[in-house]
């Protein structure tokens, strides 16, 4: 357990608990986490992991520009939660498994990635999870439980303990994000076809 661990941990859930609260601030804490957490998956040697936490500085500024815009022509202090359509759910879902699936087949041909499947496939979900959030989709604290709770275990097998207990923590923050987020998408939005 390495002291950038112990930092990227808290930043992490600083980030997630800002994002719960629908703050901009939580975008600028997860690049910080992100840039942190790549140094520590490159020496566990989980290479989407590592590739992830790029992705996810980029998705945190996307997160950052979209609430900031969101939050201009937002009449309300916080930031209005979008229903997406059914379809956009289970569309974004089979993409983000596709690509998981292909990403697993590219780590077992060029890398000596420990565990390539469960890295590409939770590295996929975690993607979307984060473009979700991003959209202000209530749906993505759903997700984010769910691949949390699959991460804390694959943490576990890997001796990062630290990271493990976040990403336990990480699922009670989702539950907790789920109910701050409520049920207040606007009517005009529920149906919407993001």
């Amino acid at each position: 357990m390495s002291l950038t661990e112990w930092v990227a941990a808290i930043a992490s859930a600083l980030g997630v608990w800002l994002a719960g609260r629908r703050m901009l601030s939580g975008w600028v804490v997860t690049v910080v986490a992100s840039g942190l957490y790549g140094v520590v998956f490159a020496r566990a040697r989980l290479y989407a992991d590592t590739a992830l936490q790029v992705v996810f500085a980029l998705t945190a500024l996307y997160g950052l520009w979209c609430w900031w815009r969101g939050g201009r022509h937002a009449s309300a202090r916080r930031l209005p939660v979008v229903r997406p359509a059914p379809f956009v759910l289970w569309r974004d879902g089979a993409v983000a498994g596709a690509c998981g699936l292909l990403l697993a087949w590219a780590l077992r041909q060029w890398s000596d990635d420990a565990v390539p499947l469960a890295d590409a496939m939770l590295s996929a979900y975690s993607i979307l999870g984060q473009v979700w959030t991003a959209r202000r989709f209530r749906a993505c604290w759903l997700l984010w439980i769910g691949v949390d709770a699959l991460y804390t275990a694959l943490f576990v097998e890997r001796a990062l303990y630290v990271t493990a207990t976040l990403y336990a923590g990480f699922v009670l923050l989702a539950v907790w994000g789920w109910r701050q987020w409520g049920d207040d998408a606007p009517e005009d939005a529920k149906n919407r076809n993001e």
